[in-house]
Formats: C-alpha cells, structure tokens, sequence
C-alpha cells in the first residue's frame, strides 16, 4: 500500500505566511527537504513551565515528518505542546558599502505544530535509524543497536513537516545601483563552508581497530 503524494507546495497557514522579506520565502516542499537534509542540528523552541526554552538536538527525517529525540527526563521532550522546530545554514556575510545594507546569505526552515510522543516499538526503532543515518550515514549497521533498556530512557518525538516557513537568501549586497555606489568602496559576499576533518580515534581505541569506510570518505567533504 502506498501513501498518498505530497503537494509540491507547502500549504500557506497563519504561523507559515511570510510577512517580512516576502522575495526571500519560499513554500516549495523541494526546499524544506534541500534544507534539512544540509543539516542535522535543530533548535527545538517550546514553552515549559510558562518559560521559553530553545534546546539544540539532532534530527531525522522521512517525507512526512521531523524526528527528535532525547532523554525521558528531558522538559521539553513532554509532547503534546506547540513547539517551533528550526534548522539554519549561514553561506556567508554579505559586505555592503554601507553598514545598514550589511546581511547573510543564508537558508532557514522553521517548522510548527504539536509534536507526537512515538510509542510503538517499531516506529521508535525506525525513527531512531532515521535520526542517526541522517547524521552519520552508515553508522546504524556498524555500531550497537539501542537495547530494551536504552529505548525505554529513551523519547522520541515525531512532528509533522505540513506547517513549515522556507526562507533563503543569496547573491550579492543590493546597494550596487544606488547612491552609495559611488563611495569607492569595495562590496560583495564572504562565503561561508564547513567541512568534515580526518576522523580522530579515541584514545582507548585499540591501535589495531581502523575508522570504517563510511567514516573515512566523509573526511573533506560537506554534510549534505
């Protein structure tokens, strides 16, 4: 049995609409996933005990929904709250000639609504694999799978993608054809790149146990 197709649009809801920057939003459903598959590091924001708090964690994800993930005695994991999910990459500094036109090249998503609690066994497992093959793809095979034990210290919330907020910016400074223009002053955008390093083995890892193949060809390489 198959589900039924995404639209290619994101539906356009009260929290969604943009209202500043409208010529930096987007609602293609290709840019969300091009954004959160770039990452792997979310900011969950959630009201607990009448307090906001912002927590970063790692993420999963299939077509449908967000994986997050953490410990039983975590507040913010509770479920069943409204909560802002984001995921933000900064591509570079954009140098205007004037301090006031200053900005970032940059691509965020912001995803809302009321986070499920995942208690079926099954689904749990499967949303953890998400989770960890989309940080270190490779790794669910190789390394120890949760045991009982450790799934049961374990939450895992599941958040629907359908209300999500896509906003990138690129190019260059927008004050190339105004009155600033004849400053003299140079202008233009510092890109911004992270890349993986060499792996680096613990310390009281045997000398004879090599990093695997997936961890090796990562090094020099972009996430994403």
């Amino acid at each position: 049995m198959t589900s039924t197709p995404l639209p290619a649009v994101l539906p356009e809801t009260d929290v969604t609409r943009h209202r500043r920057l409208r010529e930096q939003g987007s609602r293609e459903r290709a840019d969300l996933e091009a954004i959160l598959d770039a990452g792997f590091v979310c900011h969950l924001g959630v009201v607990v005990d009448g307090r906001p708090m912002v927590v970063p964690t790692v993420y999963g994800r299939d077509e449908r929904e967000l994986y997050v993930h953490g410990s039983v005695a975590s507040r913010s994991l509770a479920g069943d709250t409204p909560v802002c999910v984001t995921v933000t990459h900064v591509d570079g500094l954009v140098l205007a000639r004037s301090v006031f036109e200053h900005g970032v090249n940059y691509r965020s998503a912001m995803i809302h609504g009321i986070p499920r609690k995942v208690t079926d066994p099954d689904e749990k497992l499967a949303g953890l694999r998400l989770l960890t093959e989309h940080s270190a793809p490779g790794q669910w095979a190789y390394a120890r799978q949760p045991s009982r034990k450790e799934l049961a210290a374990t939450v895992l919330l599941a958040l629907s993608l359908e209300q999500a907020s896509v906003k990138i910016r690129a190019g260059a400074p927008d004050d190339g054809d105004g009155p600033d223009a004849g400053l003299g002053l140079w202008a233009g955008t510092l890109p911004l790149t992270s890349v993986w390093g060499a792996p680096v083995a613990d310390p009281l890892l045997p000398p004879d146990i090599a990093p695997p193949a997936h961890v090796v060809r990562r090094g020099g390489t972009r996430h994403g």
